[in-house]
């Protein structure tokens, strides 16, 4: 099979053959966590080849000597218990630590057109990889490679750009706090602020909303706030799934008499019931705690006119004289609230049912929950920031925090749950397209060399860039960047535009097999292991931030799974040694500014790096000594706003026009469809074919569809249906990747199951969908492509009839 194959005529033969035997469907019954969980983890165990390897492993994750979950990156509390993992947690480090190897026999054995036939789950499953490899087009192999030689390769190709601006740097959220230091000082040393990463296309709106409104770009709470909670807001999030770890937080805090309201088109059982592994009369007797006390299913893209909603009937109990917004916060720490309130109240009931797709009814029963709460919480993921309007969402979930004075209060304030381990460290330690001056000018001042200052591009515009032919290198520093992005095909394509693709990795992915014209994968030490660097080999211990703003040293505990590995900080200081000894000398700058070997031999001295460039890290070695390390100082909890105004600022947007499913409504046959993980995923990576929560056994290729809509859709249960997307337009090339202009996008063979969720929407697994998202629609401000309200037409499958 030729590696230049359209993605569909891949993907085809191997749909037809997983799907020969049908998928088990039945409803699931058991709670969330419970003895699901826990077979789960031995499964994982056994499949890995090394069960007591990862059992090791499993007891010092989280742990204050140990090393921090390669998963989510959801909060560690202080008082941690000897089992601090979750279900997802286990099968990232059982899918590290496994037995299993490749190196370059293994490609001796399988071409590169080979294993494009192979999913996305078969290439993961190998095992680690090996050793350093370079794609031989003309065999269609990778074949071994020496570090020094892949370095040197690598500096060669970005010393002969004639502009720094045609090298792409992309970050995984998987980096290291002191990884993510040097390859951003690497990447502007050469000239750039090209610094596409996965931030790009997740949380974007809700450090762009929170800025906006707070002065602050990260969450207020910290995990022991959810220990004083009231009234807790789950907006657009599966934490069953997403991050486990969040339902002991949010249990404890339902037992203990606090109101949970879940808010997401789908009924996730995580946010139902919970059954707590460690807790052993629970799981003797097979018991649970229901979590929610209240679920509201909006319509896909209605969040943002529930939220006004609910503001419009807190003004009517303010009427009523059952509610008094927080006069004295907002008059003492506020701005805009006049202008926010005539919003509200201008806003008609009828627009925002429609929008919502939930009544008047429903929304003045979560007004009551509110108003009758000392201390709220809203904490929300990305069934809110991907989406067109999500920056104003964002900013309207901060509106009702504000209105009640819920910043800056003990048990009360907002929450994004970012998703990848370090996402938000990344951000903090410079990895930032649009980069703050402030960052520029520390830099400019600790190395004496001047720094770019025009934008770099995001990965909306990184993709644009190489299918422009704009892009020749690119740089990948962990993560699947052809399966993480949107409009599979044109991604594809640009990809392979490229002159030079390079991948640091730990697991195969499809993203080594879509190459430029030459390729190279260099792999990495895992989260779980020693990293040992210096004459002496001395351990090192790297640092991750999570969600509340921690910051905790994480140390590996396993022998690496081989001698060639290399840690992530020593893959980028051997590219950026190598390259900047050729490129600095060009603008008069000697290469010996940065000691880049000096730093690796001994990672405090990269965190000594940070402190004198980073603020709040002032005497970073001795403060992440502490067994839990510290956190990072949050102006907005102190009531302290860095705007422009010096004041929280209330937004007084106005709502969308029309979101997807009322611009579908008069189109037959059509849909709003939200692209979400299954049980057994965890980001791109898929560990299995089951989705236990809802009831999928066996493949990954269902729809979920509201019963009323197969019925008017003149489909049943079991059917078997094409996706068709937006068509192609004049973006891109005159084909695509076998996808010429006016042709619909395609994701074809899907099974149908009815599911409860509303009307018009529907949802299925990414990154199989993926191919449906059209590149240029982006949510307004953000860029982050907009996963959560793609326009799907269902037309039966005459493959699979």
């Amino acid at each position: 099979m030729s590696r230049d194959e359209p993605p569909l005529a891949v993907e085809l033969p191997l749909i037809e053959k997983r799907l020969a035997g049908p998928p088990s469907l039945a409803p699931y019954a058991g709670p969330a966590g419970g003895w699901g969980a826990l077979k789960s983890v031995g499964r994982q165990l056994t499949r890995s080849g090394a069960p007591l390897t990862g059992v090791r492993a499993l007891l010092a994750m989280n742990q204050a000597d140990g090393f921090d979950c390669p998963g989510c990156a959801w909060g560690d509390p202080t008082h941690g218990a000897a089992f601090e993992f979750c279900e997802n947690g286990a099968k990232a480090v059982t899918w590290e630590a496994t037995a299993k190897r490749v190196g370059g026999d293994f490609f001796t054995r399988h071409p590169v057109g080979e294993l494009l036939g192979w999913d996305d789950c078969r290439l993961e499953a190998q095992g680690r990889l090996t050793e350093p490899l370079y794609y031989d087009a003309a065999t269609d192999r990778y074949r071994p490679i020496g570090w020094d030689a892949a370095f040197a390769l690598i500096a060669e190709r970005l010393a002969g750009l004639d502009d720094p601006d045609r090298a792409l740097f992309y970050t995984s959220g998987r980096a290291s706090n002191e990884a993510a230091y040097l390859y951003q000082l690497f990447v502007r040393l050469f000239g750039t602020n090209n610094f596409p990463d996965c931030s790009n296309m997740c949380h974007e709106a809700s450090g762009l909303g929170m800025t906006a409104s707070l002065g602050v770009s990260k969450g207020t709470v910290r995990l022991e706030d959810f220990e004083a909670a009231d009234a807790i807001f789950v907006l657009g999030q599966n934490p069953g799934t997403n991050h486990p770890r969040m339902l002991g937080d949010l249990r404890r805090a339902a037992e203990r008499g606090a109101t949970i309201v879940a808010i997401n088109p789908l009924r996730e059982r995580g946010l139902e019931r919970f059954a707590d592994p460690q807790r052993k009369v629970e799981m003797l007797h097979a018991g649970s705690h229901p979590i929610a006390g209240h679920y509201v299913q909006p319509r896909l893209g209605g969040d943002m006119a529930l939220l006004r909603g609910l503001a419009k009937a807190l003004f009517a109990r303010q009427a009523a004289g059952s509610f008094a917004p927080d006069r004295a916060f907002i008059e003492d720490h506020t701005r805009g609230y006049a202008a926010w309130r005539e919003a509200v109240l201008a806003c008609d009931w009828a627009t925002l049912e429609a929008q919502a797709g939930v009544d008047r009814d429903e929304m003045a029963r979560l007004a009551e929950i509110y108003a009758g709460a000392p201390r709220v919480i809203i904490t929300w993921a990305m069934g809110i920031t991907q989406h067109e309007h999500s920056v104003a969402t964002v900013r309207e979930i901060i509106n009702l925090l504000l209105l009640g004075g819920h910043v800056g209060r003990a048990g009360a304030g907002a929450c994004p749950v970012r998703g990848h381990s370090n996402v938000q460290g990344d951000r903090t330690m410079g990895i930032d397209e649009t980069a703050p001056t402030w960052l520029l000018d520390a830099l400019e001042a600790r190395y004496g060399v001047p720094m770019p200052r025009r934008p770099g591009f995001n990965t909306k515009g990184a993709l644009q860039a190489l299918e422009a032919g704009q892009a020749e290198v690119f740089i990948g520093l962990g993560g699947n960047f052809a399966r993480a992005t949107p409009d599979t095909p044109r991604t594809e394509a640009a990809l392979r535009r490229a002159g030079l693709t390079v991948q640091i990795s730990t697991k195969l992915n499809r993203s080594h097999l879509i190459t430029g014209r030459e390729a190279l994968i260099l792999p990495c030490l895992g989260r779980s292991e020693i990293d040992r660097q210096g004459p002496e080999g001395r351990p090192q211990r790297i640092s991750v931030e999570d969600s509340m703003s921690a910051v905790h040293a994480s140390a590996g505990r396993l022998a690496p799974a081989s001698p060639a590995l290399r840690s992530e900080p020593a893959i980028v200081a051997g590219i950026a040694a190598a390259t900047l000894a050729r490129v600095l000398p060009r603008r008069g700058i000697d290469p010996a500014v940065v000691d880049w070997a000096a730093l690796v031999a001994d990672y405090d001295r990269i965190r000594d790096e940070i402190a004198a460039v980073i603020p709040g890290f002032a005497d970073f070695n001795a403060r992440l000594a502490a067994p839990r390390g510290f956190i990072l100082d949050n102006p907005a909890r102190h009531r302290d706003f860095p705007t422009a105004s010096g004041a929280a600022e209330f937004a007084a947007g106005a709502l969308p026009e029309a979101v997807m499913h009322q611009r579908l409504a008069g189109r037959p046959g059509w849909l709003t469809l939200q692209t979400l993980r299954s049980h057994d995923q965890y980001n791109t990576t898929v560990y299995g074919y089951d989705d236990r929560y809802r009831g999928v056994k066996g493949q990954r290729r269902v729809l979920f569809v509201n019963p009323g809509d197969l019925a008017r859709l003149g489909l049943r249960d079991g059917d078997w249906v094409d996706l068709l997307g937006e068509p192609y337009r004049e973006e891109g090339q005159e084909e695509v990747q076998g996808e010429r202009r006016g042709e619909p996008r395609r994701a074809p063979a899907f099974r149908l199951v009815a599911y409860d969720t509303p009307p018009g929407c529907c949802a299925a697994y990414y990154p199989e969908t993926n191919a449906l998202m059209p590149l240029e629609r982006v949510g307004e401000g953000s860029d982050t492509p907009v996963a959560k309200a793609v326009a799907v037409q269902l037309v039966p499958s005459r493959r699979l009839a």
